[in-house]
């Protein structure tokens, strides 16, 4: 299967200090890859250098393209990769279809009301509440907010950090949910969280993280089915 975005021997350091180490990982077009491990691990880091959030040594490719070492996130964001991160980073202040307009900055003017559409199908909750301040919303609605303004973007990698992270389980169903129906649309999906048994329950293909390192890959049924797994991530240890 061609990859759609491949890191090669990717490594990111604070100072002395090697946060992620030479990691190798690849998702192909139509895939979801979840990377799952430890908090501490190195998980969030790895997704924001490749984002260009942090300066990282190492190949990076997407769609064949090798990027440069560069922290140009507006040009990733315009080859179609787009960040939703741990923390959303949301405009508490403005609406919630203001939030989404401004996750539009790089896309096609021409079809931005068909994408804002799509938006707010995928999400019926936004729609409701297009004119509320996104600092009024429960934390369900912030993380759909957060995903419809990437989503606003036309990505074609859409890497996630911890999409799970303070919801109540319901909530996490439903986000989980989505998920798999955006890989059904053709959104190719670089996942992180802690919550391992709903990231391998939906991921094609997994990588486990530890101490900035990855240790295991393979096709996600294969680590769930692992013993090992199951002890160390799934709770399933005695």
């Amino acid at each position: 299967m061609t990859a759609l975005f491949s890191l090669d021997n990717f490594t990111v350091s604070y100072g002395k200090v090697q946060a992620v180490s030479d990691v190798s990982l690849n998702v192909a077009k139509g895939e979801i890859v979840t990377v799952i491990g430890a908090n501490g691990a190195g998980k969030s880091t790895l997704l924001n250098a490749a984002m260009g959030l942090l300066p990282a040594r190492g190949r990076m490719t997407f769609e064949g393209q090798e990027l440069a070492e560069t922290d140009d996130v507006e040009a990733r964001v315009g080859l179609g990769l787009c960040l939703v991160a741990e923390k959303r980073h949301l405009f508490g202040s403005m609406s919630v279809e203001d939030n989404l307009v401004l996750g539009a900055f790089r896309a096609d003017r021409s079809a931005f009301e068909g994408t804002l559409s799509d938006v707010y199908a995928r999400f019926p909750r936004l729609l409701e509440r297009r004119q509320q301040l996104a600092g009024t919303l429960s934390g369900g609605e912030r993380q759909m907010l957060a995903m419809g303004r990437a989503l606003m973007s036309r990505p074609r990698l859409l890497m996630l950090d911890e999409p799970s992270l303070g919801l109540a389980p319901r909530i996490v169903a439903d986000i989980f949910t989505i998920i798999a129906d955006l890989r059904a649309a053709g959104v190719s999906i670089l996942l992180v969280e802690q919550n391992a048994k709903a990231a391998l329950d939906i991921a094609d293909r997994a990588y486990v993280m530890e101490l900035g390192e990855i240790t295991r890959s393979g096709a996600a049924a294969t680590l769930a089915a692992d013993p090992s797994i199951a002890a160390s991530y799934l709770g399933l240890g005695h």
